[in-house]
């Protein structure tokens, strides 16, 4: 019985989800962590809330990277302008496979693991 399910893959990442912990998990660059779903949800909305467009027009040293913590995984991480859209988009599509697995569960009358 396979145990992981791939959710989401780009070019500078991949996430999955486990069935046995019911953990999302992320691979980005060198970064692997593991997320429970509540904690998945915490981080994406991190990442939605920096603004991108007041990031491009930033034109001091520290408009170039943001700092990004998720403390309960013990992640601190340093990112690039383009990281960050990437890291972004690998969230993005993580969380409509998430939500399209839970309307196909549900469309077919199985319980939902989301």
């Amino acid at each position: 019985m396979q145990q992981t399910n791939e959710l989401y893959r780009t070019t500078k990442g991949t996430s999955w989800q486990c069935d046995l912990t019911n953990r999302i998990h992320l691979q980005f660059g060198e970064m692997e962590v593991a997320f429970k779903m509540r904690d998945f949800s915490a981080f994406r909305r991190k990442i939605q809330a920096v603004d991108i467009q007041e990031r491009l027009y930033d034109l001091s040293d520290e408009g170039d990277f943001e700092v990004i913590e998720a403390p309960q995984q013990g992640l601190s991480l340093q990112l690039t302008l383009c990281d960050l859209i990437q890291l972004r988009d690998l969230l993005n599509g993580t969380k409509f496979a998430l939500q399209l697995n839970s309307l196909l569960h549900e469309a077919l009358g199985e319980v939902s693991l989301v």
